[in-house]
C-alpha cells in the first residue's frame, strides 16, 4: 500500500490506517528511537506513541511525505521521553553522544532571545549545509538528525569509519564558524 492510501485511511478514520503504517514503517520509526533511547522498550513505547500522534494529527494534517512526517513524530515523542526519563542521569545513547558531539558549535545557554531565533538557527545551518558536497551532508544528517552509530553512516555511505569521523569533525568546525559568522555564537 502507498502513502497516499494510507493517509486516505486516516482521513476516513480506517483503524486499519494504523496497522498499515506499523507493517511499512515500523523497523524505521524502531530505528529513530532506538538510536534517541537506547531501549526496545522504550523504542516500542515511543513508536506506539507516534501511532497515537498520527491518527490525532491527520487530519487536520495531510502529509505530503508520510515517512518525513511520522520520522519526525517519533524523533520528537523520543526526545522528549529521553529527557523526561533522563532528566538528572546521562546514559550513553546516539542522542547524548550527538549532542556532546555538536556542543561545541551550539550554544549552551537557553534563553528566551534564543528560544526565539531557533527558527533563524534552523535556516543558518541548512545554510551552511547546502554549501557541502552531498556526502558530507548525508554524513552530518545521518548523524545528527537519524542519530546513527558512525559504523552505520560509514556502512551506508560505503567510507570507512575514520572517514565519516573526520567529515563530522570537520563539518562541526566549519558550522562553528558558519554561526559565529552569522552571529549565533
Amino acid at each position: 500500500m502507498d502513502d497516499t492510501e494510507i493517509v486516505g485511511l486516516y482521513w476516513q478514520r480506517d483503524e486499519s490506517a494504523i496497522a498499515c503504517t506499523d507493517k511499512k514503517y515500523r523497523h524505521y520509526l524502531n530505528t529513530i528511537a532506538y538510536n534517541i533511547l537506547f531501549s526496545r522498550e522504550d523504542s516500542q513505547e515511543s513508536v506506539n506513541d507516534t501511532y497515537l500522534a498520527a491518527w490525532n494529527s491527520i487530519p487536520p494534517q495531510r502529509p505530503q511525505v508520510l515517512s518525513t512526517y511520522l520520522g519526525k513524530l517519533t524523533r520528537r515523542i523520543s526526545i522528549d521521553l529521553f529527557r523526561k526519563r533522563n532528566a538528572e542521569k546521562r546514559i550513553g545513547s546516539e542522542y547524548a553522544l550527538s549532542l556532546e558531539e555538536l556542543s561545541d558549535c551550539l550554544s549552551a545557554g537557553d534563553t528566551t532571545q534564543q528560544a526565539a531565533d531557533v527558527q533563524l538557527l534552523s535556516q543558518a545551518i541548512a545554510a551552511y549545509l547546502k554549501t557541502l558536497p552531498q556526502e558530507t551532508q548525508n554524513v552530518f544528517l545521518g548523524r545528527y538528525y537519524y542519530l546513527d552509530p558512525v559504523a552505520k553512516i560509514a556502512g551506508y555511505c560505503r567510507i570507512s569509519q575514520s572517514k565519516v569521523k573526520i567529515l563530522l569533525y570537520r563539518t562541526r568546525q566549519g558550522l562553528g564558524q558558519h554561526l559565529k559568522e552569522e552571529g549565533f555564537l
